[in-house]
């Protein structure tokens, strides 16, 4: 197995290389394994050189999403992580800029706020919940 560290945009991503079969590359970025399939010809210059890693752009965070009428938002996950605790309940009237609740990401705490005035709808997550980057936390109307 191969190892390479990736500087990209001020970003550290470790990449283990685990097997390559022709065209087909099995790697770990940070953890996270991938199967990629490299244009003929281009294998050879992996085992002899670093490989260049290709790959489309991240999305942006999600941060909220408003219907087209306008006047209810979900607040969304920047960041996978996991809900520590949440401070409102359905049904709670909130304040923009109130604290909603505190996930772990990254080994930090972070806080998601409420971005408009409005009433709790609906809580998509419970403490303790494993969450994706996007995932749906709060409806507010």
């Amino acid at each position: 197995m191969k190892n390479y560290t990736f500087k990209i945009q001020g970003r550290t991503y470790n990449v283990d290389l685990l097997s390559q079969d022709d065209n087909k590359i099995s790697l770990e970025v940070n953890g996270t394994p991938y199967e990629v399939t490299v244009e003929k010809g281009a294998t050879k210059r992996i085992t002899t050189k670093t490989p260049v890693l290709v790959r489309a752009a991240a999305p942006a965070p999600a941060k909220e999403g408003t219907s087209p009428s306008g006047n209810v938002s979900v607040i969304k996950s920047p960041l996978p992580g996991n809900i520590l605790s949440i401070l409102v309940h359905q049904g709670d009237t909130v304040q923009k800029g109130q604290k909603l609740l505190t996930y772990e990401a990254m080994k930090m705490e972070n806080d998601i706020l409420a971005e408009s005035n409005g009433t709790v709808t609906k809580i998509f997550v419970n403490v303790g919940d494993t969450i994706i980057q996007g995932a749906n936390l709060v409806e507010i109307k």
